[in-house]
């Protein structure tokens, strides 16, 4: 295949989150943390229950190991936060997502691009935009606002401007 969906490449930024490589479109990420203080927010969902300080504003904290039905584990050395862009209801949306290891922005390109299989997958299939080869692994590029989208996004867009934000330091 020598265009995967109309492009010759595409950027990704790869990350681990239990051992398992993924990565997400590099235009999407606004920076990378290293792990800052985090306010939990009680009766949120599961895999949206903190509040980050990122320069100044209050970012929702994401974890995808647990939207995914992964093991939550404990933060260590290597765990950073990534914060992107998503879109919710066609507004753009700043979040912090969880990653055990951030790896590096590469490119991919359309040969080692395809289409995610509906079968043989331990993820939704939806929440995978495709699967890349990179460095004889697989890795799983997500499909960023699909996984927003089912059911929690009322707590990722709802008002989190009315929460003070706290010292990160």
């Amino acid at each position: 295949m020598a265009i995967w969906q109309g492009k010759r490449s595409l950027e990704v930024l790869t990350l681990t989150l239990q051992g398992e490589k993924f990565a997400l479109e590099a235009g999407r990420v606004q920076e990378i943390l290293d792990l800052v203080n985090v306010t939990e927010v009680p009766g949120g969902p599961a895999f949206l229950n903190g509040l980050v300080n990122v320069r100044g504003k209050v970012v929702p904290l994401a974890d995808l190991r647990l939207k995914f039905e992964m093991a939550s584990t404990p933060p260590t050395i290597d765990t950073r936060i990534v914060v992107i862009n998503v879109l919710l209801d066609g507004e753009t949306t700043t979040v912090g997502l969880l990653a055990d290891k951030v790896h590096e922005v590469t490119e991919m390109n359309a040969e080692v691009l395809e289409d995610t299989p509906r079968l043989g997958m331990r993820w939704r299939p939806e929440f995978i935009r495709c699967i890349g080869k990179h460095g004889g692994d697989f890795i799983a590029v997500l499909d960023i606002d699909r996984v927003f989208e089912e059911g929690d996004r009322g707590t990722v867009a709802g008002g989190t401007s009315s929460v003070p934000a706290q010292d990160a330091a």
